[in-house]
């Protein structure tokens, strides 16, 4: 097992990383004093890995609240927020009673805001069980919900008290949940790590066959990097903009088509793709490094062409991004292969121009 710190003063917080975590309650224990706690989980998740964890509160006398939730991104949103904020209420969980989210990014993100906001904040402990969340969305404290116009536009910042990253939970991920992962995983390396980058292009076969090893090594090298940005910029007024490479896009393609139709790594790997080609087009990288980038996300299994939405309907949602500031959309953009940089001030031809040379009529 490898242990991380996220180092934000007295709400510093662990990340435990390894195989058979869920059974080592002793890393549990000190993020629960009292003998109760809820597990957010979802319909997937909960027949594969609730009773286990049910299981190793039970040996250290703590009760576990089950809160079940219908799987995928569609859920999503303030109706099934309400079935947690009920299920707290009618069990009267009180302000000491920890939430744990157990599942992938869309429980984390749902658990961690509910936990925000039920009696205005209560202990918060995240499970990751896909890859995505291991190496994302569970580090950083980044929570909320979708509205229909808008991807996570409601939401806010609270972070967990630990972060159990248990790989054998990536045993039972389909091969297309673990792809979406690995795209958040090549974000880290082109944003600020060109080592982990060339690291991927040795190692991406050994990723997709799953290997502990190598899996172990990618989430921990990831969630460093994720560390290291969290602790410099918690609130997102700086540097941990880059972590939204290809995310502006990304996001566009999620709601434009549909949530829940394109998983959000593959949003991000289409959208990584746009943020490059227009990253060539401002004369910051070549070709080769667009092909090189093309080819990393192609290997892993992951969309390289954007659905045609229509340039109109990017630009629309686009202007909806959380990234957007004074009426201007923020891209995050690529220098070079292991630095990028935040761009508010890009040529609309040359944007319209990667909408269509990046889009193509791709079924949902």
């Amino acid at each position: 097992m490898q242990t991380l710190t996220v180092q934000l003063g007295e709400r510093s917080y662990p990340i435990h990383i390894g195989s058979g975590l869920l059974g080592q309650a002793e890393l549990l224990q000190p993020a629960l004093p009292r003998k109760r706690a809820a597990i957010v989980t979802d319909t997937t998740v909960a027949p594969l890995y609730l009773e286990k964890l049910r299981q190793t509160l039970r040996g250290i006398d703590v009760i576990a609240i089950p809160i079940i939730l219908p799987d995928g991104e569609e859920y999503k949103n303030s109706v099934t927020l309400n079935l947690i904020y009920d299920a707290l209420l009618t069990n009267r969980c009180e302000r000491t009673t920890p939430l744990i989210a157990l599942g992938g990014g869309v429980i984390g993100d749902m658990a961690g805001y509910a936990a925000a906001t039920y009696l205005r904040g209560v202990p918060f402990i995240q499970i990751p069980t896909t890859l995505l969340a291991q190496v994302d969305s569970s580090v950083g404290g980044k929570t909320g919900i979708n509205h229909p116009l808008g991807k996570n536009m409601i939401g806010a910042f609270y972070q967990p008290q630990l972060v159990l990253a248990d790989i054998d939970t990536l045993n039972t991920l389909p091969d297309n949940e673990l792809s979406a992962g690995i795209a958040e995983v090549i974000k880290y390396g082109l944003i600020r790590d060109l080592p982990f980058f060339e690291w991927l292009e040795q190692n991406m076969g050994k990723l997709l066959a799953r290997d502990t090893e190598a899996l172990q090594y990618a989430i921990a090298r990831s969630c460093l990097n994720k560390a290291e940005v969290v602790a410099a910029d918690e609130r997102e007024s700086g540097e941990r903009a880059l972590l939204n490479l290809g995310h502006t896009f990304g996001h566009a393609i999620e709601s434009g088509m549909g949530y829940g139709n394109w998983l959000h790594g593959e949003g991000v790997a289409a959208g990584t793709i746009m943020a490059a080609d227009l990253s060539q087009r401002l004369g910051w990288i070549g070709a080769q490094d667009v092909a090189r980038i093309c080819g990393l996300f192609e290997r892993a299994g992951l969309p390289t062409v954007a659905p045609d939405l229509g340039a109109e309907k990017y630009l629309e949602l686009m202007g909806l991004d959380k990234k957007v500031e004074g009426g201007k959309i923020r891209f995050v953009l690529l220098r070079e292969i292991g630095r990028a940089v935040v761009c508010g001030d890009v040529p609309e031809m040359l944007l319209q121009q990667t909408l269509e040379a990046c889009c193509g009529r791709v079924d949902g």
